[in-house]
């Protein structure tokens, strides 16, 4: 067993979603419940998350802003940090399984658990090949309407008479992606904060309305400078201080619901494993995904008992090393008792690797430019899976 420097222990406990209660992909249903609209648009409201009623809500979302990271650095977001949670419990709301950008929002734009819409991770394999999907910047082969075949929320939404927009960078418009998850708003490109703060208000003016902004900034920095950095610090000011321009210009009846997709650590150099530096996890595995705190192994048949044996007596308590089967009964990719819809089951790997404490596992060979990351998210520990849901 590898004695890594930043591996957790039995005490280290992993943060399983909640979906259908209190997760990012139940915050739309929550907004719909708001809005007064009948279960059959968007199902029931969830249990966990209460929003005031309200005929306009705008959901920003700040990538990157976990729960635990704002309760560390209140001082440097007093406008996000005493805003009212919509849980009510405190440690906020949860990621979808793995808890990175593409799969959080894909989550929130369809309501449908990582499951059943199919985004699985950062990259997943495409069936039947030897090939991989990197889903934020997509595979022009690949039809984002045929991976993500289900009706979004924002089209259900607007089928009921929900003015819905988007108000997001103008590069992300055709992305795969956008029409994965978010297809059916009205698309608003703006780049700088300024347009994106006066598009929102624009949209928000009408009822019923609902107004989805994306701020990648504050993730775009942790990935570069890591959270511990006078940068990301710097950039956490920044977003709050934009967050309540943003309330500032809103129409007084529209409802300010702030979330993210994640949260991130920090991977020193002395907790990171690299595949390609050791012989032993490559032996069995055709194809490895996903990302560094949370990877996709696509085993050779037989290999799976071998792999999974392996993987575990190499990271030890540094991850949680689970065949695909037994992560789906904990209810990591839906609700425990649910499957993986036949689509999306080959795009899961037949073993997932969920690291612990600030361990992270690179493959220099075929990812080399994760590398160079200094803040990591995809696992399921509680600094990465619990995410803020505030009300203004």
């Amino acid at each position: 067993m590898t004695d890594l420097p930043g591996a957790g222990g039995a005490a280290d406990e992993l943060v399983e979603p909640r979906y259908g209660d209190r997760t990012l992909g139940d915050v739309l249903p929550a907004v719909a419940a708001g809005l007064g609209l009948d279960p059959d648009v968007l199902g029931e409201a969830p249990a966990g998350l209460a929003l005031p009623p309200s005929t306009a809500y705008v959901v920003l979302l700040i990538d990157g802003l976990g729960a635990r990271l704002l309760e560390q650095h209140a001082h440097l977001a007093p406008y996000l940090s005493a805003l009212p949670d919509a849980t009510g419990t405190g440690p906020g709301a949860t990621a979808g399984v793995p808890s990175t950008t593409a799969t959080s929002l894909t989550s929130l734009g369809t309501a449908l658990t990582p499951g059943t819409h199919g985004v699985v991770g950062f990259t997943s394999r495409i069936p039947h090949t030897k090939r991989l999907l990197e889903a934020l910047r997509w595979d022009d082969a690949v039809d984002p309407r045929e991976w993500q075949p289900h009706p979004t929320a924002f089209e259900r939404l607007a089928e009921a008479g929900v003015t819905t927009t988007t108000v997001n960078q103008r590069a992300f418009r055709r992305s795969g992606l956008t029409v994965a998850g978010h297809r059916g708003a009205e698309w608003v490109g703006a780049d700088k904060t300024g347009e994106r703060i006066a598009a929102v208000a624009t949209a928000a003016a009408r009822t019923p309305s609902v107004t989805y902004c994306y701020d990648g900034d504050l993730d775009w920095v942790g990935h570069r400078h890591g959270v511990d950095s006078d940068a990301w610090r710097a950039q956490l000011v920044a977003c709050d201080a934009d967050a309540q321009r943003l309330r500032a210009a809103l129409p007084p009846r529209a409802t300010l619901v702030v979330v993210a997709d994640h949260g991130m650590i920090d991977a020193p150099q002395a907790s990171r494993v690299d595949v390609a530096a050791v012989p032993a996890l490559r032996e069995g595995v055709d194809l490895l995904a996903g990302e560094a705190r949370f990877r996709h192994l696509y085993v050779r048949q037989g290999a799976l008992d071998d792999v999974v044996t392996a993987w575990s007596a190499h990271l030890g308590d540094g991850a949680l090393v689970l065949p695909q089967e037994e992560a789906v009964a904990r209810g990591w990719f839906g609700p425990p008792g649910t499957s993986l819809d036949t689509d999306v089951s080959p795009r899961v790997g037949d073993v997932v690797v969920a690291c612990r404490g600030d361990v992270a596992v690179f493959d220099s060979d075929r990812f080399a430019y994760e590398t160079r990351l200094v803040g990591l998210h995809g696992s399921l520990t509680a600094t990465e899976m619990l995410i803020p849901v505030r009300v203004d």
